[in-house]
């Protein structure tokens, strides 16, 4: 998923929100020696995602605590299922408990989104769901691997990972043409050259550019299946804006490539998991 010392960076910084006065209410009630196992339970259907990062709370808590993993990333769950369980000192248990399920139920809600939407693609269909880099401020790769647990696909990770030549762009390069022109004498080889349209007519000269990816941005349903026959053989086409799971299998019938949403990772519903803790 990611190195091993960035996700501990960011397990310690949500804990040290937490634990950075100690915990008076489990240090007040509980004692040292006491020993218990936490069950993480679904309370609602829901796609399990980041049971490496529960557990990796629990051990920068205490490395003594055992994490077992009882449904596999990516599976379906339904209520009641146990997804993971926790086993050791009651006090680090409750410690952890409420960063590691904030963790977990943001990633399980956006990998729960995202099925929803690959869901609604038609059999057999090559359109991919993608996300965008509407992500958390310092989550987007735990939310972008959600994303991939759920069987949706990435759009570019940075701004340095691939050429995206949106309306401000075009703007400040001076149209269309000149904006695909700087970028291709100006990206590696190995970069495709995508650009957001508005229109028919800037899809006509980002074709005649030589575009490799257009992005059409609110386009109507009418306009989108006049794109796609239009790009067809020259350039892929990805469509943004206002998607909803309801226009996703029509999106797809017309042969769009890629459907890009935001909303996979900007207001995913957090998933509904409790943890329930017993003495041993």
């Amino acid at each position: 998923m990611t190195p091993s010392y960035l996700l501990d960076q960011l397990v310690d910084l949500a804990l040290t929100e937490d634990l950075a006065g100690g915990d008076l209410t489990t240090e007040a009630t509980v004692g040292v020696t006491d020993r218990a196992i936490a069950r993480a339970v679904a309370h609602s259907p829901l796609v399990v995602c980041g049971g490496d990062v529960f557990a990796r709370v629990f051990y920068r808590v205490d490395p003594g605590v055992r994490v077992e993993r009882r449904i596999a990333e990516g599976e379906r769950a339904e209520p009641d299922d146990v997804l993971w369980i926790a086993e050791g000192a009651t006090r680090s248990l409750l410690m952890a408990e409420r960063t590691a399920l904030n963790f977990a139920q943001r990633m399980s809600g956006t990998a729960t989104l995202t099925r929803q939407f690959v869901d609604a693609l038609p059999d057999n269909a090559l359109t991919r769901i993608v996300d965008t880099r509407k992500t958390t401020p310092g989550l987007r790769f735990l939310e972008r691997y959600a994303v991939r647990c759920g069987g949706g696909h990435n759009h570019r990770d940075s701004l340095g990972s691939a050429v995206l030549i949106k309306d401000n762009h075009i703007v400040a390069a001076g149209g269309v043409v000149e904006a695909i022109e700087r970028a291709r004498k100006h990206a590696p080889h190995t970069s495709r050259i995508e650009i957001e349209v508005e229109s028919l007519d800037m899809l006509d000269e980002a074709l005649e550019a030589g575009a490799d990816v257009v992005m059409l941005d609110n386009f109507a349903h009418d306009q989108i299946a006049v794109a796609v026959e239009r790009a067809h053989g020259r350039a892929l086409v990805e469509v943004s804006g206002g998607i909803t799971v309801s226009r996703i299998s029509a999106l797809a019938s017309v042969g769009v490539d890629v459907i890009s949403v935001g909303a996979l990772t900007h207001s995913a519903p957090a998933a509904d998991i409790g943890l329930d803790i017993e003495s041993l």
